[in-house]
């Protein structure tokens, strides 16, 4: 008798290197350039994600998951760029 078994994947979100290399180009890239490294990157990890069995509504969901902590990124480190800024007057 087999049981059937289910690989669970460290969550996205917590993939605090990919977050901070995601962030980093963002933070470099301008306009389409932008655009365009963002898009490649999300489809790269739905890919992974899809090549280790995940079925399409788990992978969306990791991959939302991985751009929310992306954008929570961007939006804490600016915070921080904006103290400092004030913090200089």
């Amino acid at each position: 008798m087999s049981k059937r078994s289910e690989v669970i994947a460290f969550p996205v979100k917590n993939r605090v290197r990919d977050i901070q290399r995601c962030v980093d180009m963002l933070e470099t890239l301008q306009g389409d350039q932008a655009n365009r490294f963002w898009r490649d990157e999300c489809r790269a990890l739905a890919a992974h994600l899809t090549e280790l069995g995940y079925e399409d509504t788990a992978m969306r969901h990791e991959v939302m998951e991985f751009q929310n902590a992306v954008q929570a990124q961007l939006w804490a480190q600016s915070q921080t760029e904006e103290a400092a800024r004030r913090d200089t007057y």
